[in-house]
């Protein structure tokens, strides 16, 4: 008998012996031989029979003869079982490879905004021993920290133009790496005098200042609309644990090694994640040629916005209500933002009586938990969304509990005379503050997913003024009155924001 008759008889004789139903009718005599070793043992592929060394090389495959089946073999030997496969026809793929690739790249976004922020807070703490050991005066050290924002403001409408034209994974990956690369260079700055340490800063901000219009072109063309809240709110967690984990690592990394290692070290982070971010991520699914079919459907079935915007129509974009709704609203939300988690220590020193360091630690506190409640107001308005609720609705109503919420802690502050609870309300206040990233901060991608990333430099630009004008308008208010006084103007706009909002926003696609 040859080789392929051979393997013929041996897989007959196999199904015979280990079954006991099939029955196969071949020309040929059944086998003499009851065992076949599996790595030997023939695969059905359809019209021809297999045999597969384990070891070797040789394949020796023959056309089957018709046969019949007399019952059915039972599952463990079903010969048109074929083995798990992915969408592409291959073997089956491990879990890393299955894992969502529109999830990777908001945990790409996450990354980034999380060294966003260490990069931003570590100057707050290192701003003491160098206003030390260079003899910097107070109106120094206030100018060297709104330097960032000189530049953080000139990119905002710059960044989201460019994003909406270009691609967000260039601009993004951009705004990273000139960032990183200003952290590391302040300390160098610091040394060669004040005016190329004002610059440095500036062009910090410069960097910073396109990573949330970037970023909010990208989820636009990569996640779907029943997920936005909850990739939103992740990603702009990043920040608040990106604040924790700079104020947290620096005050040590000072201590050991000096007040230039929290630059060189937080600054160089930037390669490791700008090395992940070109191998990994793609401005659009459509640029991506390792995503999965199916999820290539599913994002291109629910994503509105697919090409990158060739023109910006600025006369429609201002001409629209929600447009102006979401500017005033973003001015309103980050007026009292900016107070709290500017002012928030010196309220613990002088109110509350705690020390530096306790101030400084319990400053923490609000991060954590607007990083939980984020993520917390993002399910919540994602499950709202996928049950039927109009997108309208829910913006409305998450932005409502953002603006509602702090004013209503922020109240009660005037009439609160215990330490722990005074801190257990601007925490719930920050808290709350956060349901608006699944409320406005989502709304951009709504109403205009071309130009997301141009509405978010907009409204952001409108929330920037905000903070640099309330933090002024607080040391005046502090300097002619008191802390309620401070509270109430926050109070006043949260109320103002709230009735605009409910009034004109939506939900629905507006610009195409």
């Amino acid at each position: 008998m040859n080789a392929r008759g051979l393997l013929i008889s041996l897989n007959s004789a196999h199904l015979l012996t280990t079954t006991g139903k099939a029955t196969l009718h071949s020309k040929s005599r059944p086998s003499p031989f009851h065992f076949c070793p599996s790595h030997l043992r023939p695969t059905y592929t359809g019209n021809r029979f297999v045999s597969r060394l384990r070891w070797g090389r040789v394949r020796a495959d023959v056309k089957s003869e018709k046969y019949d089946i007399a019952e059915s073999a039972p599952d463990s030997v079903r010969l048109d079982q074929a083995p798990p496969t992915d969408d592409g026809g291959g073997v089956a793929l491990p879990w890393w490879e299955e894992f969502p690739k529109r999830w990777v790249i908001v945990l790409l976004c996450f990354s980034a905004f999380l060294l966003c922020n260490m990069d931003r807070v570590n100057m707050s703490i290192a701003i003491l021993p160098m206003a030390s050991e260079y003899n910097w005066s107070p109106t120094t050290v206030g100018l060297i920290q709104s330097s960032f924002f000189w530049g953080y403001l000139l990119t905002q409408i710059a960044g989201g133009i460019w994003a909406d034209t270009v691609g967000g994974k260039f601009v993004l990956g951009f705004g990273v790496v000139w960032w990183s690369v200003a952290t590391i260079l302040t300390p160098v700055a610091a040394k060669l005098g004040l005016p190329f340490l004002l610059v440095v800063r500036a062009f910090m901000g410069i960097g910073e200042g396109v990573a949330m219009p970037a970023m909010n072109t990208i989820l636009s063309k990569w996640v779907p609309v029943s997920e936005r809240s909850r990739s939103l709110a992740l990603v702009y967690s990043g920040m608040y644990l990106g604040s924790v984990t700079g104020l947290a690592f620096s005050p040590m990394l000072i201590h050991k090694f000096g007040w230039p290692s929290v630059f060189y070290s937080f600054g160089s982070l930037g390669t490791v994640w700008l090395a992940l971010w070109v191998n990994k991520a793609y401005s659009s699914p459509a640029d991506d040629p390792q995503l999965l079919p199916a999820e290539k459907k599913l994002i291109v079935s629910n994503c509105v916005s697919k090409q990158p915007a060739k023109s910006i129509p600025w006369k429609l974009i201002l001409s629209k209500p929600p447009v102006w709704a979401l500017i005033v609203s973003h001015f309103c939300h980050n007026w009292g933002t900016f107070i709290l988690l500017t002012w928030m220590p010196t309220y613990y020193n002088q109110v509350l009586k705690f020390n530096l360091t306790e101030s400084g630690l319990y400053s923490v506190f609000p991060w954590l938990t607007m990083a939980f409640s984020a993520n917390l107001g993002g399910w919540i308005a994602d499950t709202l969304v996928s049950r039927g609720v109009s997108v309208t609705l829910v913006r409305k109503m998450m932005q409502t509990v953002g603006f509602l919420g702090p004013a209503f802690f922020l109240t009660q502050l005037s009439h609160i005379d215990s330490p722990a609870v005074a801190v257990l309300c601007m925490a719930c206040s920050q808290g709350l503050d956060a349901f608006s990233q699944s409320g406005l901060y989502s709304n951009h991608q709504d109403i205009a997913p071309r130009y997301s990333g141009v509405l978010l430099g907009l409204s952001n630009t409108a929330g920037v003024l905000a903070g640099v004008f309330g933090t002024a308008t607080t040391g005046y208010i502090l300097q002619h009155g008191s802390w309620d006084n401070v509270f109430q103007v926050s109070v006043g706009l949260y109320l103002v924001g709230t009735v605009v909002w409910n009034l004109f926003s939506t939900g629905e696609k507006i610009i195409d």
